[in-house]
């Protein structure tokens, strides 16, 4: 069946090409999702099938190759795609997940007039996006990691008759452009070195390396600011808020489930390069750390519900990128999972609550939603309590696994990213009884028409409950009695980098540390639920208006510490700076004035020289004479 795996990114491949030449004009609405939900549930079934025969096959990894698609002398470079845990890992989540949010999306977008044109956007992007994770090189990664891109801004900019919207998609891809320029030229140092870009022949050749050579970290540099683009660290992790632009389905999608955690995959999947650079490991670990507690406090303020769930993405992506930085590259890729199943679910019950509220996204005009939306409020409660961390939900596995390692790798980093966990669950209850709790704050209209979504819209929420729920059973440490599966499943993948690591001094903790920390982790997570708990429910506290003069800590929160102004100050503006002065001192003054001079030069000399055409017979004969006689005197002087 793993011949087969082909089909697996060319299905929504199908369906885009299907939608977007034939859906407009020669398919119905019904016709339409079909082929959209169609393709995507069938590559869904492919990966399951394929999962379960490679369990079976007893193969660490199985490489596929479908054609040659250059051969240029020693340069070869074939199309193969490659299954192993870690690409069928990520094409599970991304058609699983994925599927989900199509269903999702047909109840959300079904009013609107460029349906077609939607899904066939959404199966552009899950076919780039299962080129990412299923490619054998870093060639045809690239090449879905640009496909991405594309389908992001596409996806961002849907509305694109709302120029704020626009601004979004231009500015996600622009900034994403930035790191695919490292992650481009990473490549290209890769080949240079390697003499390859496929991943088994560099990752070999990678063994004959020794631990912090300056040419392996130069190239792990450059992949890094890649990831850190794609998956919003800091510092280019402003477009991902402003994303939020897009449909809900697409936030959910995009910028939760999948494309964000390219970034991260690359990582992983370049983990043996990253342990023989531990310098690069260290600026992973620290810009994820920075991005985890930057993000956390941003989303303590904001009051857009969709901005709310945006920085909180920004800082699990942080958490993910600090344990690839201190090596858990298991738990940021069982965090990967875990957070793709409930974070999609918070978003698609924003999208719930949107629908209700007649797209009304300001929690403070919100409240009392919990008898009006009962399943929205279940699934987002539960949902809630997995991003906090609280036991058995699949998050508090996953979160645990990270802070245990960030223990053992350094004491400060454990203190800091528990503190970003206790952020985590107080803004993550703050925006919870804002908007479900209390009175309701809505207009009277608004009030008249709240209701619970339609079932084709609920129904994915419930199944994503239920994988919140249970999906991080998967992971049970021994410490609780559980075998580690997942770690297991995925140790083929890492097992060599684990071993470059092995001379790493690291603190190997005892069970009673590891409960100590466990125990210390939930409580102070249920005292942070316990505070919003005391100012948002009990004591009935509303945010004020931007209009009321704010704490300085406050004000910084809100105006997300300024970072966006900073940007534009330091690098927008000495752009257009240097754009006018090139436009009208170089363009306009110099480069222009030379240009269009010639012309007028050439059109004042024909403005005399047509005179000599004047039509007369006469004339033109005693133009010959004339012309003669200078001729023969010449001719007689010379």
């Amino acid at each position: 069946m793993s011949n087969y795996i082909i089909l697996v990114p060319l299905l929504p491949l199908l369906g885009f090409l299907l939608n977007v030449f034939l859906g407009k004009k020669h398919f119905s609405k019904a016709m339409v999702t079909t082929i959209a939900l169609g393709s995507v549930a069938l590559a869904f079934l492919v990966t399951v099938i394929t999962f379960f025969e490679f369990l079976n096959s007893g193969e660490e990894s199985i490489k596929v190759t479908y054609y040659q698609f250059a051969q240029i002398g020693s340069f070869s470079l074939p199309f193969s795609l490659l299954v192993d845990p870690l690409s069928l890992l990520m094409m599970l989540v991304v058609t699983g997940v994925g599927f989900l949010i199509h269903i999702y999306a047909v109840g959300y977008m079904s009013h609107d007039v460029d349906y077609p044109r939607f899904f066939s956007y959404l199966n552009l992007f899950m076919f780039s996006m299962l080129l990412l994770v299923s490619s054998a090189n870093y060639f045809f990664l690239f090449i879905g990691w640009e496909g991405v891109g594309v389908s992001s801004f596409l996806l961002i900019g849907f509305w694109f008759k709302n120029t704020n919207f626009t601004y979004a998609g231009m500015k996600a891809m622009l900034m994403n452009r930035t790191g695919d320029l490292g992650f481009f030229a990473g490549i290209m140092l890769i080949y240079v070195v390697f003499g390859s870009l496929e991943f088994d022949k560099v990752f070999s050749r990678a063994n004959d390396f020794e631990s912090g050579t300056f040419i392996i970290t130069m190239i792990t540099i450059l992949l890094f600011i890649g990831a850190s683009a794609k998956s919003a660290q800091i510092p280019l992790y402003t477009w991902l808020p402003d994303a939020m632009a897009g449909p809900t389905p697409v936030s959910a999608l995009m910028h939760a489930a999948t494309m964000v955690t390219a970034g991260i995959y690359l990582i992983a999947r370049s983990n043996i390069l990253f342990a023989l650079a531990p310098v690069t490991l260290n600026i992973v670990a620290i810009t994820g750390l920075c991005t985890a507690l930057l993000a956390a406090f941003i989303a303590l303020s904001q009051n857009d519900i969709k901005k709310v769930l945006a920085y909180s993405t920004v800082s699990q992506l942080g958490y993910m990128c600090m344990a690839l930085g201190v090596t858990a590259f298991s738990s940021a890729m069982f965090h990967f999972m875990t957070h793709a199943f409930f974070k999609a679910l918070l978003f698609l019950c924003a999208g719930s609550i949107i629908h209700a509220m007649s797209n009304e996204q300001d929690v403070r005009n919100m409240g009392g939603l919990k008898k009006h939306l009962p399943i929205t409020f279940l699934t987002f409660l539960l949902a809630t309590l997995a991003i906090a961390g609280i036991p058995p939900l699949s998050g508090f596995f996953s979160k645990d696994e990270i802070l245990v390692h960030a223990f053992e790798y350094n004491v400060v980093f454990w203190g800091f990213a528990l503190f970003g966990a206790l952020l985590t669950s107080f803004y993550m209850f703050r925006l919870l009884f804002l908007t479900f709790y209390g009175e309701f704050r809505g207009t009277h209209e608004q009030k008249h028409h709240l209701h619970e979504s339609p079932n084709v819209m609920t129904y994915p929420l419930i199944i994503l409950a239920v994988l919140s729920a249970i999906g991080g059973f998967v992971g049970i440490p021994q410490l609780l009695g559980g075998s580690q599966k997942f770690d297991k499943f995925l140790e083929p993948v890492f097992s060599k980098a684990e071993l470059k690591l092995s001379h790493l001094e690291t603190a190997h903790l005892s069970h009673a540390t590891e409960w100590t920390l466990m125990g210390v982790s939930i409580a102070l997570i249920i005292m942070s639920i316990l505070l919003a708990r005391r100012i948002y429910f009990i004591k009935k506290i509303i945010p004020v208006s931007e209009k009321v003069k704010l704490s300085f800590w406050h004000n910084l929160s809100y105006h997300k510490f300024y970072i966006d102004e900073l940007y534009r100050y330091i690098l927008i503006r000495p752009m257009h700076f240097i754009h006018d002065f090139l436009n009208l001192r170089i363009e306009a003054g110099i480069i222009d004035r030379k240009v269009n001079g010639t012309g007028d030069a050439v059109m004042g000399f024909s403005k005399y020289l047509r005179l000599l055409q004047n039509g007369k017979t006469g004339y033109y004969i005693f133009g010959m004479v004339i012309g003669l006689v200078v001729i023969l005197a010449l001719n007689f002087i010379f």
